[in-house]
């Protein structure tokens, strides 16, 4: 039985990938930060009690900030495979947060690196290293690829830059088998609530149920090559599967942009929105509506409360969510991925928004019928 250490386990990737791995058979160990609260939905339905023996999936606490516990986790586990997914990920967030987000997202690798060499486990350990398509920032070539120089554009990119070129010198001063992954945008049902994506599919969703009017974006012109998170962690273990290490760029080929992500997702539930406007004036209108479609998506008893909202406002722009440096456009070229990795995405961008807008319309269902203490859909446009 191999053993697999993830950090981030409790994030969307590390869920996916938790699963993946033990239905090969592995024996999985995640690192999480510590909470007051729980944090583990994402990985619950793989949870095992502590008593039970021969489990596949283990938890241990620790932080990337914490280079002494890092180094202990991984003596105690003896890991075939380090995946590093953990991070403090939100792009915008880092602006905020720039000196945390150094000291965990590019220290951080640093510490699994070197506790890898001072342990000895050169040899039998391989590591892969959650790289970023926010690497190349102010893109210098397009499509990205492998080669591309960088140009990050946030505290997080800079941060993952210093990870990046860190992984590849431990590699080539050390022989490590340590290799980057370049994952352009993942998303799934289990992306994170303060995300974009997410937070199109779920205010999407609370506007179809009456519980929303209106949801606020930043810059909807920003072009983005999304793929599911599902295919993202298939590409992040045959990584680590290939006799030498390398770094490549995985993504899907196919860039959106938010303002067209947005369309697919009303257009998911058969609700169709024009914008207007310009910069921070720009709106989205309902502009007309696919009963059937509707009906069949979200369900006939919301048809007449929607049906109120054609020629409303249903998005705007606040400019709060401008990043001070912008990342207009980054799509990806995975020719490398396909050729040595056999890799290739099941999901295209209809298939992705199709995917969270019926988990979020369920969620949201079930999030309504809680706070109004009964099933009475229709009051919820009242």
């Amino acid at each position: 039985m191999k053993v697999a250490l993830i950090t981030g386990i409790t994030g969307q990737d590390g869920a996916y990938l938790s699963e993946y791995l033990i239905k090969k058979g592995y024996e999985v160990h995640g690192i999480k930060r510590r909470s007051s609260l729980f944090n583990t939905d994402r990985i619950d339905h793989l949870y095992q009690d502590p008593h039970v023996q021969d489990r596949s999936l283990i938890l241990h606490y620790g932080d990337l900030t914490d280079s002494m516990n890092l180094t202990r986790i991984i003596e105690e586990v003896q890991p075939d495979e380090i995946y590093n997914l953990a991070a403090m990920s939100h792009v915008k967030v880092s602006f905020d947060t720039p000196e945390y987000t150094a000291n965990a997202d590019g220290l951080g690798v640093l510490r699994i690196l070197e506790a890898v060499r001072l342990l000895r486990l050169v040899e039998k350990t391989r590591i892969y290293q959650a790289s970023t398509s926010e690497l190349y920032g102010l893109v210098q070539e397009v499509p990205q690829r492998e080669t591309t120089p960088f140009y990050p554009r946030s505290p997080y990119a800079a941060a993952k830059l210093y990870a990046y070129w860190i992984t590849v010198n431990y590699r080539e001063a050390y022989g490590m088998h340590a290799s980057n992954g370049i994952l352009f945008n993942h998303e799934s049902p289990l992306r994170g609530e303060t995300f974009v994506t997410r937070k199109v599919t779920r205010a999407v969703a609370r506007i179809a149920l009456g519980m929303y009017t209106k949801m606020f974006m930043g810059n909807l012109s920003s072009r983005r090559d999304w793929g599911h998170a599902k295919d993202y962690v298939r590409a992040m273990y045959a990584i680590l599967q290939q006799e030498k290490p390398s770094d490549y760029v995985i993504a899907t080929g196919v860039m959106t942009t938010i303002r067209d992500f947005i369309r697919k997702a009303f257009g998911e539930i058969g609700i169709k929105v024009d914008f207007k406007g310009k910069c921070t004036e720009e709106v989205a209108i309902v502009t007309a509506m696919d009963k059937i479609r509707f009906g069949e998506t979200v369900g006939e008893e919301y048809i007449q409360g929607m049906e109120k909202r054609i020629g409303e406002e249903v998005v705007g722009v606040d400019p709060q969510y401008f990043r001070p440096t912008e990342v207009e456009m980054l799509i990806g070229d995975a020719s490398k991925a396909r050729e040595q990795l056999g890799w290739e995405p099941k999901y295209g961008i209809d298939a992705l928004i199709k995917d969270m807008m019926e988990s979020d319309l369920l969620l949201m269902k079930k999030d309504a019928y809680i706070k109004k203490g009964g099933y009475r859909a229709l009051n919820y446009f009242e």
